[in-house]
């Protein structure tokens, strides 16, 4: 289980009591804290190689130095964050933090990146603060259950550091504030440029963007290979979970975000993360998952499955809608073309569609209309695309002119995600409309030819996704 600081407990003979608020420990008796800084072996002085992304942080360090001379700019990973009493979340650091050293999953809680300006103020000094492990001479190793080694592990060394991620580090001990520093997430300033950095993707990010899909990939295999088992447990929508969890975690360090299972109805919920329903024979689930691999890239999926392995007829005219509006804003994606025209030409068809069912009180062109309309976007309220990476909702404090209104490049890695969202009790729709929810999402690179669509390999179409049901294949 997760502990923190109040199981520091007595570790001298001046010192005996239980600390305060920690009454259920005990002090360390004499004989212990006589033999327990005693043998142990001599730690080796490993010499790391260079982790391939050096080179990159490298280049993305020296962009942000370039757009700050003469400040001094703070950007901290973050600390461990409470779940209950003396349980934390698991530690995940700052995107923006891990995007300019390479630290990602192994990164330590409570580091600093420092750019400190350099001689003249030409160019930046840069510093990664952080705290040293402890000789085990001292009793943070075995007292300490929030950071000492005995509770959580080996802790990186200073010079290991250094030579992995090739920057110059420091003990945290040293770091301290001044007066002007320019701080992530409390200057704006900064925080918009770090989140503007990534939107057009280097080699390396888009290499470990492919391996989070192809992960992904195999995730959805083994949810479609376990269906039967899923259909026979109660509460199947958690099983689909467990299911993605196990291939995130063995494949990579977990989910990017918290998974959607979302059967029958509950795929009219955008956001359905409590995922406590039965998965049934005749419905559709709605499956949203990524896996974030060690790098923290993370994959941002969507399929929308038939349990029993057939769509019917009602839902085949949906989901093929839903193909539709995709694959035309996925025609629409161009370099040189404005971010927001991959969303105009998926609610192009969505809006043509949903008036030839004879839902809308207005004409496509009015619903279309930016000022006025908007009718159709009862059936999808949310947008048909956002960026992708380290988080993912990727680059977020980027200025609109660069986002929504932005321009699409070559290395900007997208979703297209269009849907359709039926509620149960939605009285504008037919009554056989109502409780089906269908989502298709893929993860888009952009190249000087056009588009690539990184998930093109799961099955797509609903003849490719009955297929797939019926084959039920897991791949290893």
């Amino acid at each position: 289980m997760s502990t923190s600081e109040s199981d520091t407990i007595a570790t001298t003979d001046t010192d005996v009591t239980p600390v305060e608020n920690a009454n259920r420990k005990q002090p360390f008796p004499r004989g212990f804290l006589d033999t327990i800084s005693t043998g142990w072996a001599e730690r080796p002085e490993l010499t790391p190689s260079p982790r391939p992304q050096v080179p990159y942080t490298a280049a993305r360090r020296a962009a942000v130095s370039a757009a700050f001379p003469g400040q001094r700019l703070v950007l901290p990973a973050g600390t461990y964050k409470q779940r209950s009493n003396d349980t934390d979340y698991p530690f995940r650091a700052h995107s923006a933090f891990a995007h300019l050293t390479g630290w990602a999953s192994d990164s330590v809680p409570d580091s600093v990146l420092v750019f400190d300006p350099g001689e003249g103020g030409a160019g930046h000094d840069v510093t990664l603060y952080l705290r040293e492990r402890a000789d085990r001479t001292t009793a943070e190793f075995y007292s300490d259950a929030t950071i000492g080694e005995f509770w959580i592990g080996p802790r990186p060394a200073l010079a290991g550091v250094a030579g992995e991620l090739g920057l110059t580090t420091a003990p945290i001990e040293d770091f301290a504030a001044t007066e002007g520093d320019l701080v992530l997430d409390e200057d704006p300033e900064l925080t918009r440029v770090v989140s503007e950095l990534r939107l057009v993707k280097d080699d390396y990010e888009i290499a470990q963007l492919r391996l989070a899909v192809e992960v992904t990939a195999r995730g959805f295999d083994d949810i479609v290979a376990d269906l039967p088992r899923i259909i026979q447990t109660p509460r199947g929508e958690r099983a689909v979970e467990g299911i993605f969890h196990h291939r995130a975690r063995i494949e990579g360090n977990g989910e990017g975000y918290d998974t959607i299972a979302a059967s029958g109805p509950h795929a009219c919920y955008l956001h359905w993360t409590r995922n406590d329903g039965a998965v049934l024979p005749g419905d559709l689930i709605l499956i949203d998952a990524g896996a974030e691999v060690d790098s923290l890239y993370t994959a941002d999926i969507t399929r929308t499955i038939p349990v029993s392995g057939t769509f019917s007829p009602v839902q085949r005219m949906i989901y093929e809608t839903v193909r539709e509006a995709a694959d035309a804003a996925f025609a629409a994606a161009r370099p040189g073309v404005k971010f927001r025209s991959v969303h105009e030409a998926a609610m192009r068809v969505i809006a043509e569609r949903v008036a030839a069912w004879g839902l809308l009180p207005v004409t496509v062109e009015e619903a279309l209309d930016a000022d006025n309309g908007g009718q159709h976007r009862r059936y999808m309220v949310h947008g048909t695309s956002h960026h992708l990476g380290l988080d993912v909702h990727d680059c977020a404090q980027a200025r609109r002119e660069m986002y929504y209104d932005g321009i699409l490049e070559p290395g900007m890695v997208f979703t297209i995600e269009p849907g359709l969202y039926f509620q149960i009790d939605d009285l504008t729709v037919p009554e056989e409309f109502r409780g089906i929810g269908v989502r298709i999402e893929d993860d888009i690179l952009m190249t000087a030819d056009g588009p690539v669509n990184l998930s093109a390999g799961i099955p797509r179409t609903a003849d490719e996704v009955e297929a797939w049901v019926a084959g039920r294949t897991v791949t290893s």
